[in-house]
């Protein structure tokens, strides 16, 4: 009997592979087994009534050839095996006949076996090979070849009655993952007809549903029934993707899943009495994150330091999630306390650094650990449709290797480097104004529901100075090796230049903006806050610091055209390298040398 041939519902590729969507196997289809697929038993086949006389047999040889040619064989009177039979019987001993018949029979098992090879593409061809074993009985029964053939076809009506109980366990959810079931069914169907697409369509449904219930299992939560349903589901089919493939989804899943445990955690902790709370997340961590996990150990030492510390500590590094995906810029803690700001009697500062003042922070502040790169500012251009000032106006001021001066160079933007070249994301962004780094840390703080700012000039030079007060942040005299991007004596432009005022016998590798974090940081945990490319801050600028804010706020005035540009750049004399160096620069100015960081109020 022919049974049902493929699974309803289910594509497959060349190596029978069920096709699924982006989001993952569903549940194994329904099969059903429609009227039109049934088929009933062949019935016996008789060889239709042939007249044969002396007269007309020399004719009905020759039709009966022909219709062998035409692979006519016995589906009417005309067919060859009908002719050759009464030919037979019209007279017993004749050869011609004989080998006709034989011919016939040869054509006949091959007819059979060719209708065989269709079942996967034609369920119907079942039965046209038993109508061959119906006629071949009548035929031929001890014939060699038609036993052989009869055998094959037992093994097909045996793998198809095989892929019929696999589908109805499959459709009673038993899969044989514990005793028999679907996946024995379909894998004896492969043994009596190895390549059966219908049986490897049965197991990648059987995998399918496996999967499917280790999906089900990460939803709750139960990561280690997960898992065991996954180790099952790879038994089905060894070496196709889809249990792999399903694993790392899971994985990301339970990434995911914990990290936003972790960032609730956080959250908490933010509020008042909000410790008991993150303590519950952090218990549901646990219980669902792989061993040793850095996001569960990170809240737990965040618990800890809120329980005893308050929520921060010196030196930490943090991010925050953003609301569209990823995380912001990496945060350190810098700790609050004193220092005295702006040139010393005697420093070779001039007025625009004058008066020093003392000043205090009573409280901590969080600082991104490098220069904002180009990658996170490309986060945000793509996600807020900022167009910076360079790409509005089409320019920037870019190196010129030629002339070794910084001109203004068309078609230069914030993607590009100092010389006017495509940036990797892990440059310092530069050919930004003071404005797109405002409008950088307000996205900043849209995202993250945190207040992301510009520093204050006061807040730039503590954290460059770091605890020192000295003429440079390193102190005196030449800067140590790799502390960082300055101009040296020993630096080379890409043509061989060399600065005409620089620091001696010191040189860093670079010329032009390094990638950040490639030099040491500073006892803040900073990177490149003196060199590699100077910042904007959120001052308007003032020739002196007369009358300046003593609480270490920046000096806004409103509607102000010129801004605090902070640290040195690649390009700075030993002299803007001081820790009190400052100068101006037009708010919508844009340059290869300028960048910025932002900080985090906590």
């Amino acid at each position: 009997m022919l049974l049902a041939g493929v699974l309803a519902g289910c594509s497959r590729d060349q190596g029978g592979q069920d096709a699924r969507s982006d989001a993952g196997p569903a549940r194994a289809p329904i099969v059903t087994i429609s009227a039109d697929q049934a088929v009933s038993p062949v019935p016996p086949w008789r060889a239709p009534a042939v007249e044969v006389t002396d007269a007309n047999a020399a004719k009905l040889r020759r039709q009966a050839s022909a219709a062998l040619q035409a692979g006519n064989l016995f589906d009417d009177a005309s067919g060859a095996i009908p002719l050759y039979l009464a030919l037979r019987a019209h007279k017993s001993d004749d050869a011609a006949t004989g080998q006709g018949l034989q011919r016939a029979v040869t054509a006949l098992v091959k007819q059979g076996d060719e209708a065989l090879q269709r079942i996967d593409d034609d369920p119907l061809s079942l039965r046209r090979a038993h109508e061959v074993a119906a006629v071949a009985r009548v035929v031929a029964a001890d014939d060699d070849r038609v036993t052989a053939y009869l055998e094959r076809l037992d093994r097909a009506d045996e793998a198809q009655e095989a892929n019929r109980l696999g589908e109805n366990a499959l459709n009673a959810d038993r899969l044989g993952e514990d005793g028999p079931g679907a996946i024995g069914h379909f894998r004896e169907a492969l043994r009596l007809r190895p390549g059966d697409v219908r049986a490897m369509q049965g197991l990648a449904a059987s995998e399918s549903t496996l999967i499917r219930r280790a999906e089900l299992s990460a939803s709750a939560d139960d990561y280690e029934t997960a898992a065991r349903w996954l180790d099952q589901a790879a038994k089905v089919r060894p070496g196709f993707p889809s249990v792999d493939d399903a694993r790392a989804r899971i994985a990301m899943q339970r990434v995911v899943r914990v990290g936003r445990l972790r960032d609730l955690g956080i959250a908490a902790l933010t509020r008042e009495g909000g410790i008991d709370d993150a303590r519950g997340y952090l218990a549901t961590m646990l219980r669902i994150a792989p061993a040793a996990d850095p996001a569960s150990a990170e809240l737990r030492q965040r618990i800890d330091l809120a329980t005893h510390y308050g929520l921060f500590r010196p030196g930490q590094v943090l991010t925050d999630g953003i609301r569209n995906g990823g995380r912001g810029p990496q945060m350190v803690v810098i700790p609050h306390g004193a220092f005295r700001m702006g040139a010393a009697e005697g420093e070779p500062g001039g007025e625009t650094e004058r008066p020093a003042r003392n000043i205090r922070f009573e409280r901590g502040l969080a600082v991104s650990r490098y220069e904002i790169t180009v990658g996170e500012f490309r986060r945000f251009v793509q996600a807020s449709k900022h167009r910076p000032r360079a790409t509005r106006r089409g320019y920037s001021t870019a190196y010129d290797e030629r002339s070794g001066n910084f001109v203004r160079s068309g078609n230069v933007d914030w993607q590009d480097d100092y010389a006017g070249h495509p940036a990797a994301d892990s440059m310092p962004v530069v050919h930004v104004s003071a404005k797109d780094a405002t409008a950088y840390a307000q996205w900043l703080s849209e995202q993250t529901g945190q207040r992301y700012r510009l520093l204050s000039e006061a807040e730039f030079e503590y954290a460059l100075r770091a605890g020192g007060g000295g003429l440079y942040p390193w102190g005196a005299g030449a800067p140590p090796p790799n502390s960082g991007n300055f101009t040296g004596s020993l630096d080379a432009s890409p043509s061989g230049r060399h600065w005409r005022n620089a620091f001696a016998r010191y040189g860093d590798g670079a010329w032009g903006p390094a990638t950040v974090g490639r030099y040491d940081a500073n006892a803040f945990g900073l990177h490149d806050m003196a060199g590699n490319v100077s910042e904007w801050v959120a001052d308007c600028w003032h020739d002196t610091y007369r009358r300046a804010p003593r609480d270490g706020e920046a000096w806004l005035n409103p509607g102000c055209r010129s801004r605090v540009v902070r640290g040195g750049s690649w390009a700075s004399s030993p002299n803007e390298m001081r820790s009190s160096w400052r100068t101006s620069g037009e708010a919508n100015a844009t340059s290869a040398r300028t960048g910025f960081r932002v900080a985090r109020e906590i």
